[in-house]
């Protein structure tokens, strides 16, 4: 593997529900240290592209490479170990738990066995959040409990939470939706700060603000196919004027050069 290798790539990937055709034949490349804009209407398939990356659905067709490695998955499961987190639009927190266990939920730090049971090592958890959302330049209380968060808050700890395992490849979905302009601000400088770090980032979102303030590029799907793959650069109305005339079918080819 090189640095010009690809942390992902999907070829021609394919996915049906009975009669409707979800994908149909989708390329999706993600460079190390880049943040991935994925935009369309409701229905394009980008969410089931994404579940498909991530590992709760599997492509009828098509094939994943990892780090030029072509993978199986077969679950979320199969997706972590490869180093590929999903944080859903829902969060998916328990909001009676503090932000140490929000984050180690599931995957439990123990200090001790007795019999088949583990004894969880608490202060080492706390420990270890506490370096975690330090690192991430996060500012809240690892022992408040998730109820008690603001939104912006709780989009921040499901990042971490995703990020605490030495994550490469994190999938937000709608990381900013129905939050307030200061909380989007904050979830968008956590994408700046994952991608200052190394990190890989698809964003799927409907926001075009936001994608054009933190993407490096941008994926446009309709209908099931990507109709558009370019960088974004240019002004912000230029660039929402040619990504709307892709999602609505006014415009429609694979060239890779800048929208306009």
């Amino acid at each position: 593997m090189t640095e010009a290798t690809p942390v992902v790539e999907m070829r021609d990937i394919k996915k049906s529900f009975a009669a409707v055709q979800a994908l149909r034949g989708v390329d999706l490349t993600l460079h190390h240290g880049e943040v991935l804009g994925l935009m369309g209407d409701n229905a394009a398939g980008k969410s089931t592209l994404m579940k498909v990356l991530s590992g709760a659905y599997s492509a009828d067709e098509g094939e994943i490479l990892i780090d030029g490695n072509r993978v199986h998955m077969a679950s979320p499961l199969d997706a972590r170990r490869l180093g590929i987190e999903m944080v859903y639009q829902d969060l998916a927190l328990a909001n009676n738990l503090d932000v140490t266990a929000n984050i180690f939920l599931g995957r439990e730090e123990v200090s001790a066995k007795i019999g088949p049971f583990g004894i969880m090592d608490g202060e080492r958890m706390e420990q270890e959040a506490d370096r975690l959302l330090d690192r991430l330049k996060i500012k809240i209380p690892v022992r408040l409990l998730v109820e008690r968060l603001s939104g912006g808050q709780r989009q921040a700890v499901a990042i971490a939470r995703a990020m605490a395992f030495n994550s490469k490849v994190i999938i937000m979905d709608e990381p900013t939706a129905a939050l307030s302009v200061a909380a989007i601000t904050q979830v968008l400088d956590l994408v700046r700060e994952l991608k200052a770090q190394g990190a890989s980032i698809i964003v799927i979102s409907h926001r075009l603000e936001d994608i054009y303030s933190v993407s490096d590029r941008l994926i446009v799907m309709r209908q099931g196919r990507k109709v558009r793959d370019c960088p974004v650069t240019g002004n912000l109305d230029d660039f929402r004027l040619g990504v709307v005339a892709y999602m609505i079918g006014a415009r429609d080819d694979f060239a890779e050069v800048t929208v306009s």
